[in-house]
């Protein structure tokens, strides 16, 4: 039942409540079915995310059709114990793809999703370029290497590869900040410039596909703006294409 916690709400009142402290043993699907029943006595429930990967486990969002539904839910069910472990809530800190859909028009939601994807893999670009520099970031000494003092012999070391696989690191493709050139892989030996602009010339801003004649099965598809490369790409990325329905490849160009 009810525990004698006092959650902190740290957020302005919206639709969506945030729940965190959930028990991370339970099945995903068993985890909503238990949110929904609690939740919709307060109001009616038009989605309800939840997901299992490590990153999000223990946490759930509740978007309520309007704010009152949500502020009877965060008085009523605050420190509520399910599975054991009282639940702590509070609102969410950005609307919800429910709630945006519900107060906007297709062109405004299709808008606000790009705009998500773009911030989204602008911050996974920035967090892989950190690791990237904190892996080739030397570690700090605070004691004289006797090598030091012996810079001849340090020279003849001069123009050898690195055996540090970190030194050579570099931002995975799939992280690489939006842009609006996408480079295309694993494309069927086929597919000519022409069965690839029905592809990608149906996406908002598309200027052409380059094929490169030395390299088969590659291609750059370039857009007059990052709005329409980001929507072709999360349409398109793992698309299966040519007899085998092989998957293609599809990411930023590296700048």
């Amino acid at each position: 039942m009810a525990a004698a916690i006092q959650g902190g709400i740290t957020q302005p009142p919206n639709s969506t409540v945030y729940v965190k402290n959930l028990q991370e043993r339970i099945k995903i699907d068993d985890l909503k079915e238990a949110l929904t029943e609690i939740f919709s006595e307060y109001g009616t429930v038009i989605d309800l995310v939840a997901k299992k990967n490590l990153k999000a486990r223990g946490q759930a969002f509740v978007v309520f059709e309007d704010v009152e539904s949500a502020e009877r839910a965060i008085k009523e069910v605050q420190g509520f114990e399910l599975f054991e472990k009282p639940m702590l809530l509070d609102y969410a800190k950005t609307r919800s793809d429910a709630t945006v859909q519900k107060e906007s028009d297709e062109e405004e939601f299709e808008s606000y999703k790009r705009r998500r994807l773009a911030e989204k893999e602008r911050k996974q670009a920035h967090q892989a370029a950190e690791e990237q520099k904190r892996l080739k970031r030397p570690a700090v000494s605070t004691t004289v290497d006797a090598t030091a003092a012996r810079p001849a012999k340090a020279a003849r070391g001069a123009g050898l590869k690195s055996s540090n696989p970190a030194a050579g690191a570099v931002v995975p493709d799939e992280y690489l900040p939006p842009n609006k050139i996408l480079f295309v892989q694993n494309l069927p030996e086929d597919y000519d410039v022409d069965g690839l602009t029905q592809i990608f010339g149906r996406f908002e801003g598309f200027r052409e596909v380059r094929l490169v004649p030395s390299r088969k099965g590659i291609a750059f598809v370039e857009y007059e703006a990052e709005a329409g490369a980001i929507s072709a790409k999360e349409s398109t990325s793992g698309m299966g294409l040519g007899a085998e329905s092989k998957p293609i490849k599809v990411t930023y160009q590296r700048q």
